[in-house]
């Protein structure tokens, strides 16, 4: 018979770990900041509604950081924006290293939104930065996406959030050459065991949404939690980010309540 003892099952709209909410920081000083970073020249609809989400979500201060391709396009309408270089393109650019870096230093956490404009630049430049900050880092939707050439890059950092698709994690496992292949015809008991197994191979947490539910696993553990919303990828990890830096030294626990 085998040991699921790692598997924590929480119901939807009852906390598995209730003591979280009560220990969560009273004042906006003490409840975390968080560095928002996406966008590009056509988008920034993700960074804005993370902003929101996270302003609702409870986190002390935020600042959204976008290329300055987009700052005739926002200019007031995020007053905790910042910009840095672009690409001609319009996404990030490499040397806008140095000031994320900066940014990086004043938050808690780093929330990397996606919507990057799929730029080559852009992927070195987000190489650099999880290579050198040593911040807690949550990335979701496209900003996956940058690291299926170097996945250990994100799957061996530790304080690291992959909040993905099953396909987005089936992909990062492949490229890792993970020894037992991430399958779409998993049930329940085989992700919830596959989780389990990947995330005590690797020190990076994983949220990811299957069959009715949304997994989140670190160090082994893994919880379970009803979850239907088809688009619930950026939601989740603004909510999840808040969660992270407001309860830095229980991760697995931060992250499972942010889905209730």
């Amino acid at each position: 018979m085998m040991d699921h003892t790692y598997w924590h099952k929480q119901l939807a709209g009852k906390p598995l770990f209730p003591d979280l909410e009560w220990s969560r920081p009273q004042t906006r000083h003490t409840a975390g900041k968080l560095l928002i970073v996406g966008g590009n020249l056509h988008g920034f609809a993700a960074p804005a509604e993370a902003y929101q989400i996270a302003t609702k979500a409870g986190a002390g201060s935020i600042r959204v950081v976008l290329p300055d391709s987009l700052q005739k396009t926002v200019g007031t309408f995020l007053e905790q924006a910042f910009f840095v270089p672009s690409t001609r393109s319009g996404s990030l650019a490499k040397s806008a290293l140095a000031e994320l870096l900066e940014q990086t230093a004043w938050a808690d956490g780093l929330l990397l939104t996606g919507e990057l404009g799929r730029n080559s630049e852009t992927a070195v430049l987000l190489e650099s930065l999880m290579q050198k900050t040593t911040s807690a880092v949550v990335l979701t939707q496209d900003a996956v996406d940058y690291f299926y050439a170097q996945p250990a890059t994100i799957l061996e950092r530790e304080r690291t959030v992959i909040v993905g698709s099953l396909s987005q994690l089936q992909q990062l496992a492949s490229k890792a050459k993970h020894p037992e292949p991430l399958r779409f015809q998993m049930d329940l008991l085989q992700l919830v065991a596959w989780l389990h197994a990947f995330t005590t191979h690797y020190p990076c947490a994983v949220i990811v949404q299957h069959l009715g539910y949304v997994f989140v696993a670190h160090d082994g553990r893994v919880s379970t939690t009803p979850h239907t919303e088809e688009i619930w990828r950026l939601k989740t990890a603004a909510k999840a980010s808040v969660w992270l830096i407001q309860h830095p030294s229980k991760p697995f626990e931060a992250l499972t309540t942010a889905l209730v």
